[in-house]
């Protein structure tokens, strides 16, 4: 079976060399898959609209829809950025197969005045399908920016499947989230749950 086309989106400050999504990056290009890891302009004061033109971009530039499965893996804000883009202008060019969204801050998290752009994104299961076929949620147990009452509410709100990683807390490198061999089985095959690494 022939490894999707991966973007992978970074959230606040952007991923750093242990970071899981690098080490993601890697393992799929070793592999011979076509990866995107772009880093957004100003990671460290993100604005929603030129985040959101630079995710499109970025879409706009996957292979050809049918020729390749395309895929999605957004952690932390860009979970939050992906649903403003599902709940913007559809566009079927933009349209991809599976994404997966990885601990990202309950919609309506206050204590973070650089993401207050970012917040209460329209939560609906159908724009959500019309952005990918599929997606999924996966959140750590202990994250600070979401509680798993929040995940469980985004996910229902979503209509959408829930992983929950006890002790994963933001699966981030903080959190021991470099290598991470359930998110490469995801990528590749699809395979669920997700669990730790």
């Amino acid at each position: 079976m022939s490894l999707p086309h991966t973007l992978i989106l970074h959230g606040l400050g952007g991923s750093g060399p242990t970071h899981w999504q690098n080490w993601l990056a890697g393992e799929l290009a070793h592999h011979g898959g076509s990866v995107d890891l772009p880093q957004f302009s100003a990671p460290d004061s993100p604005e929603l609209p030129v985040w959101l033109a630079e995710l499109r971009s970025h879409l706009a530039a996957m292979p050809a829809a049918g020729s390749v499965e395309r895929v999605v893996v957004a952690h932390s804000l860009a979970g939050l950025l992906w649903l403003h883009h599902a709940a913007g202008p559809f566009d079927e060019a933009l349209r991809v197969d599976r994404v997966l969204l990885v601990a990202p801050p309950a919609p309506d998290f206050a204590d973070e005045p650089l993401i207050s752009e970012f917040l209460h994104p329209v939560l609906d299961p159908t724009a959500a399908r019309r952005a990918a076929v599929s997606t999924r949620l996966v959140v750590g147990e202990g994250d600070p920016y979401c509680t798993l009452t929040q995940a469980k509410e985004l996910a229902e709100a979503l209509r959408i499947d829930l992983d929950v990683i006890v002790g994963g807390a933001h699966l981030n490198a903080d959190a021991g989230y470099g290598p991470w061999s359930a998110v490469l089985k995801w990528v590749r095959s699809g395979r669920v749950p997700l669990t730790p690494r």
